[in-house]
This record gives structure tokens, sequence and C-alpha cells, in this order.
């Protein structure tokens, strides 16, 4: 069963056929993919989307397409991604759930990562009922770094090297913030 969230300004929902290409032209868009080892191709883009859209198909969750209230009767009202997914069983940290974000960069700097990544938080704690929800990405990225702040994760301070990238490569090294149940019910739950 499909989850569909809702926020002030948000809606979380499965992937629609329309989707796709702007989800495409995002991923091919440098200043979006500057924190990614490389642009992706349309076919690369769609593939990861139909998998985004089955994993929420089968377990009712994942990255979440997200659209603008406001904007929900227009036909192209995707905005980007947000949501939680099972971390690669290659990840130090693995088995566990990270919540991550990709928005268009016209809807950047409005505060809708972190609006939706609160939800999903909210989701990955009351509905799927997880223990701790993990984060991580490149050291150099600290936008993505102050969103995983906002929403009350904190930096473990355990930097690790991306398993599919090499070392030497200028995103190699990571860094992993995590929030556990009891930290999102202090923050957010008083």
């Amino acid at each position: 069963m499909m989850n569909k969230i809702e926020t002030q300004r948000l809606i979380l929902r499965q992937w629609q056929p329309d989707d796709f290409a702007v989800f495409a032209q995002m991923n091919a868009d440098p200043e979006v993919m500057r924190y990614f080892p490389r642009l992706l191709t349309p076919k690369l883009s769609d593939i990861i989307a139909n998998k985004c859209q089955q994993l929420i198909e089968d377990n009712g969750w994942g990255f979440w397409a997200v659209s603008l209230k406001s904007n929900a009767k227009k036909s192209n009202a995707f905005i980007g991604m947000v949501g939680l997914n099972e971390a690669h069983a290659d990840m130090p940290f693995a088995p566990s759930v990270e919540i991550g974000w990709r928005l268009h960069k016209d809807y950047w700097g409005q505060g809708y990562a972190t609006e939706a990544a609160r939800a999903s938080l909210k989701f990955a704690f009351e509905t799927l009922a997880l223990d701790e929800v993990v984060a991580f990405t490149a050291v150099i990225n600290k936008h993505s770094q102050l969103i995983m702040q906002r929403i009350g994760m904190t930096d473990t301070q355990e930097n690790f090297y991306h398993p599919m990238l090499e070392p030497s490569h200028r995103l190699a090294e990571h860094v992993l913030y995590k929030i556990t149940w009891q930290r999102w019910q202090a923050i957010f739950n008083q």
C-alpha cells in the first residue's frame, strides 16, 4: 500500500509518468549533481525513477516524488524526491535506513527539503517504528549537512570512504549523520 504524506506545503507521493522528464533534467544538471560522481543519462535517470516507484509500490515507502500543494492540479508539479531507502549493503553502517533528498534547483533555499525530510523522519519513526535513521554525503557537501542538522541529525564523526568511489576521488570521503527515535521524540514531540 502506497503511503502519501502531506506537509504544510508539500505532497510526498508515488511517482507519476510526468515526473520522469523533470527528474532526468535534474540528473543532467551539473549544479544539481555537483556532489554526485557523474551526470545521469535520461535512460539511467528513468531506471532510478522506476526503481523508486517500484520500491514504493512494494513497501509503501521509499524516495517519494515531491510536489507543491499549490501546484497539485498542474500536470508537472514534480519538484524532486525526498524519502527513505535501505542503505546499500556495501556501506559500513548497513543494514540501516537512510534519508535523502534531491530537489530541482528552482526550489532550493525555500525550506522544502527540510520540510519533506522532517515528514519522512516522522514516517520512519511513527509508521515504520525504526530505532534510528542515517544520512550521508560527501564531506564537501555542506548544504546537505545543514539540512541534516536542521532535521535534528548529529554528525557521528565516523567519516568513511564511499565503497563505490576510488579513495582519491574528490567525493570519496563521506560524513555519516544519524538521528535516533529518542532524539527525534525529544526535539519534535515535546
